[in-house]
């Protein structure tokens, strides 16, 4: 019998508090990240702007209001099918900012490379890093690099901050869901991080599982035009749809009810999940959205998603309801219901 343990995916189930040292759920995006946030980082730098818990952090400065954020890419593997970690990194914090309405401007690339990483593998991840940014409509206009040591950074680490415009009078957060609004999904779920997975585990299918890593400020500059009044947006990437609107529901102080029949999962990625035993809602996504708006704008709204590239499989699918606040749950396939937790970790760690 094989006696050497693989703990990369173990999770444990007990508080931050009980925690000597860190372990990699505290980075999945579930309850440990919330945690980790809640009892470290957030009494050590509490202020207003830090605990909106946004996508990007929004403030105004000389009459502007601007949107921040930044993100840090570990991804493993650094290419993967429909990507790399350059691409990823620029989508990524594109969509973060973009999930305040604003239009993403400038951003700036940190990279942290291992000793012996081939220089043509680098060149093709800046190159992808390049043309993701033109594609997106952004400029790189400031970074840095370090070089640590062989065995220490896995091929490379990057880290991309990013800031971007705000409109006069558009408002959208977390914490603005209310009852009767309705819950718009842009597409297929889970396809990140199950392509991610079959690289892995070496998992082939029938229809070849591909990440779906784009910029979404064009779909949204659309979705802003047809209806100024949305009033959530959320990129649902690290513990999927569920950890999202987990977030939206208890920034809000609302129940959020869906109807999983209607949430759109590509059958390659269902296979996949039912394989692994995972559930998709639960799966990393960095090409998808969340909006949450008022009933009366839904029919238009999901009609401009449909006619854009990247929302051609958008679908209404759940509803915000005044019942059970902080809470999500699910109307399931056999007409019972369901309670959707945040997770502890991740299902899948290094996805991003």
């Amino acid at each position: 019998m094989n006696n050497d343990l693989d703990f990369e995916g173990w999770m444990c189930p007990a508080p931050l508090r009980s925690y000597p040292n860190l372990i990699l759920g505290h980075g999945g995006g579930g309850k440990l990240s919330a945690e980790l946030v809640e009892h470290l980082f957030m009494p050590a730098f509490r202020n207003e702007k830090l605990e909106a818990l946004g996508d990007a952090a929004v403030f105004s400065l000389n009459g502007s209001r601007l949107a921040m954020s930044t993100d840090s890419f570990v991804v493993r593997p650094l290419f993967f099918p429909g990507g790399n970690i350059g691409d990823l990194a620029v989508n990524g914090t594109v969509n973060d900012i973009s999930m305040s309405g604003a239009r993403p401007l400038y951003l700036s690339a940190g990279f942290i490379i291992e000793e012996g990483l081939p220089m043509p593998t680098l060149a093709r991840i800046v190159d992808s890093m390049a043309a993701a940014a033109a594609k997106a409509g952004v400029t790189l206009i400031t970074g840095d690099t370090k070089v640590v040591d062989k065995g220490h950074g896995d091929g490379v680490y990057i880290n991309t901050s990013g800031i971007g415009l705000i409109p006069d009078g558009l408002e959208i957060g977390p914490d603005r869901a209310r009852p009767g609004d309705v819950v718009i999904l842009s597409g297929t779920i889970g396809d990140h991080g199950m392509a991610i997975m079959s690289v892995r585990e070496g998992l082939a299918f029938e229809s070849p599982i591909v990440s779906d890593t784009a910029a979404l400020n064009g779909l949204i500059a659309a979705m802003i035009q047809a209806a100024p009044q949305i009033h959530v947006l959320r990129d649902p990437t690290r513990g999927g749809v569920a950890s999202s609107l987990n977030e939206i529901a208890r920034s809000s102080r609302v129940g959020i009810a869906l109807d999983e029949k209607k949430i759109p999962v590509h059958q390659s990625v269902h296979s996949a999940c039912e394989l692994l035993g995972m559930d998709p809602i639960y799966v990393a996504n960095e090409g998808k959205l969340l909006a949450i708006v008022p009933a009366a704008q839904a029919e238009e709204l999901v009609a401009v998603m449909r006619g854009h590239e990247l929302g051609r499989d958008t679908a209404v699918i759940g509803q915000v309801v005044a019942e059970h606040p902080g809470m999500l749950v699910a109307r399931t396939g056999i007409g019972g219901t369901r309670v959707i937790p945040m997770q502890i970790g991740e299902q899948l760690p290094r996805i991003c």
